[in-house]
């Protein structure tokens, strides 16, 4: 037994060390569920063909769907300009002098987006070109970019606010037959510790950055996003594909793959005269879905071959005994889980596929588990690693010395500090 837990915790090694390194999760899992089930005395390809490809599998079958149609209706949003639109109209509202509402300004443009179902990879092409001339303007140091950008796509839309489609906030409701709008009380408070938090430490950093005489810096590497000049859709006709989808999941409570299409068409037919080319948009939202679910598939396949070992055994056992609530260990394990393999969706689907049936076992009020299990997901995820990370900071042109430190604080630190929170109230509430 002690030598599998060895190869669990080599195996994560691997993991980290070849994911800074630019490796991909999609060749790294199947390495790394060779080393685990060479520690566990298993046969490496039956641990392969069996629980690796049963866990990858059991994944594409609940989110496929979910993923496809989310991807082809970010895609509408960001080739119709309507993101474009909706971020402008926020500036307009907001102003463009005081440096602190600029940054509050460019965090509401990304949270409202991503509430309204634009991916997180989609977001940063829409707000970038305006990020970009305002920072100027104001002499606003670049990294703090980062810092903005993250407190708007980080667990306010992600994990806690009740109603979002984010694919978190989704997939617990397949295992615990809960709603988007689970624990809608704590999911409230949880967003607004985060808020409170991002605001003093975005000030704070401001303050910094002057007393230090920074200012604006042009970032050499940034990713060149053109600015387009044909006409943009108004506001009104821009929010309302995400209306629809939101109002379809929340108010009727349709499913969640149905109300993404219910989206979906709603653009096509909206958008139609500011998209040069339907098919082109459909196809290109198809294929941009297939690496973040494959990617995904990969994290939860290396997963259930983890938990068929004995050695996973050993690590839950230990879990289960540390003294108070189970959700504890529960949090525990999603950070360990999320932090590992540098992906949200794919450490949840991992506790979601392997845990969640023994915390169900313990009679804890499905909607308090899908709440602290999904905000728990979105906490230890932003690892240097992570893709969503990598993303932002190469698009924006900056480093990990730079501004990781921005992500680190803003979301890492910020959403643990709100999981304080949640759980103590959780446990009056569902007690």
């Amino acid at each position: 037994m002690e030598m599998s837990v060895i190869g669990i915790a080599l195996s994560l090694a691997v993991i980290i060390f070849l994911a800074l390194r630019g490796v991909g999760i999609i060749v790294i899992a199947p390495l790394a569920v060779v080393i685990v089930s060479l520690f566990s005395q298993l046969d490496p390809a039956a641990a392969l063909m069996g629980p690796y490809m049963k866990g990858f599998v059991s994944y594409a079958s609940k989110f496929y769907l979910v993923f496809l149609f989310a991807s082809i209706f970010g895609k509408y949003m960001d080739d119709s300009g309507a993101a474009r639109s909706i971020a402008n109209k926020v500036i307009q509202m907001t102003g463009r002098d005081n440096a602190l509402l600029v940054l509050l300004a460019i965090a509401a443009i990304t949270l409202l987006l991503t509430m309204g179902g634009v991916s997180l990879f989609v977001v940063i092409f829409a707000v970038l070109p305006i990020a970009r001339p305002l920072f100027k303007e104001l002499d606003i140091p670049w990294h703090l970019f980062v810092a903005t950008f993250i407190f708007g796509i980080g667990s306010i839309s992600m994990t806690m606010l009740p109603g979002s489609p984010s694919i978190l906030n989704v997939m617990p409701t397949k295992y615990l037959g809960t709603t988007t709008m689970a624990a809608p009380l704590l999911g409230i408070i949880g967003s607004i510790v985060l808020a409170a938090f991002n605001i003093w430490y975005m000030r704070s950093q401001l303050i910094k950055s002057r007393k230090a005489g920074e200012g604006y810096e042009e970032a050499k590497t940034a990713a060149v996003v053109a600015e387009s000049d044909k006409p943009l859709p108004a506001v009104w006709l821009s929010l309302l594909p995400s209306v629809v989808l939101v109002v379809a999941l929340n108010a009727l409570k349709i499913d969640i793959v149905w109300s993404l299409i219910a989206g979906c068409v709603t653009a096509a037919v909206v958008f139609w005269k500011h998209i040069e080319d339907q098919l082109k948009t459909i196809n290109a939202g198809a294929v941009n879905m297939a690496l973040p679910i494959i990617n995904t598939c990969a994290d939860v396949g290396y997963g259930t071959a983890v938990a068929a070992t004995a050695g996973f055994k050993a690590i839950t056992e230990f879990l289960f005994s540390i003294p108070g609530t189970p959700l504890i260990s529960l949090t525990l394990a999603t950070y360990m889980m999320t932090g590992i393999t540098g992906s949200a969706s794919g450490g949840l689907g991992i506790v979601l596929e392997t845990l969640m049936a023994k915390y169900m076992a313990l009679g804890i009020h499905p909607e308090f588990l899908h709440r602290v299990v999904a905000a728990a997901a979105g906490t230890f995820d932003a690892m240097p690693h992570n893709g969503v990370v990598i993303t932002t900071l190469a698009v924006a042109g900056l480093t990990h010395k730079q501004a990781y430190r921005h992500i680190w604080w803003g979301h890492v630190v910020g959403t643990f500090l709100a999981l304080l929170v949640i759980v103590p109230v959780g446990l009056i509430i569902y007690r």
